[in-house]
């Protein structure tokens, strides 16, 4: 499958794999920036992309960022028809500032087909042996 990328600034990086095997591809942030302590930050990338209809593109926390420095990312799906700048939300849960530079992988786009669907309203659901039970139901 082939993902196309534009750059939409000079300082832009085309995301890439950190190995052969990587589900994901390293989203780098156009520019320099902090996110404060306990809060998060919109990260701008300076790139957008064309994905396949019938794709999307889920942006994920990059482990080493998470278990190193508590950060995360927050709202991470890209639509197949969106072609604007793809944009980061990460969250600090640390308790000292986050300090990133222009180029620093701060996220991974992994690539994923679904399927479309359309809603249907109806006046019940079919039965299950779960039924309503909801989070906490399995006494964990």
């Amino acid at each position: 499958m082939e993902i196309r990328f534009q750059r939409l600034t000079d300082s832009a990086t085309i995301p890439s794999r950190g190995s052969p095997g990587a589900a994901g591809l390293d989203l780098c942030a156009d520019q320099a920036g902090v996110i404060p302590a306990r809060s998060w930050g919109c990260v701008t990338t300076g790139i957008a992309a064309s994905l396949p209809v019938d794709h999307v593109g889920l942006v994920w926390p990059r482990s080493g960022m998470a278990v190193k420095h508590g950060i995360d990312t927050l709202a991470g799906v890209i639509d197949c028809d969106y072609r604007g700048e793809i944009k980061v939300v990460l969250m600090n849960h640390a308790s000292t500032d986050y300090a990133y530079q222009a180029g620093s992988r701060i996220a991974q786009l992994v690539v994923q087909r679904y399927q479309p669907c359309e809603a249907v309203e109806v006046e019940s659901l079919g039965e299950t042996i779960r039924g309503v039970k909801g989070f906490g139901h399995t006494g964990q």
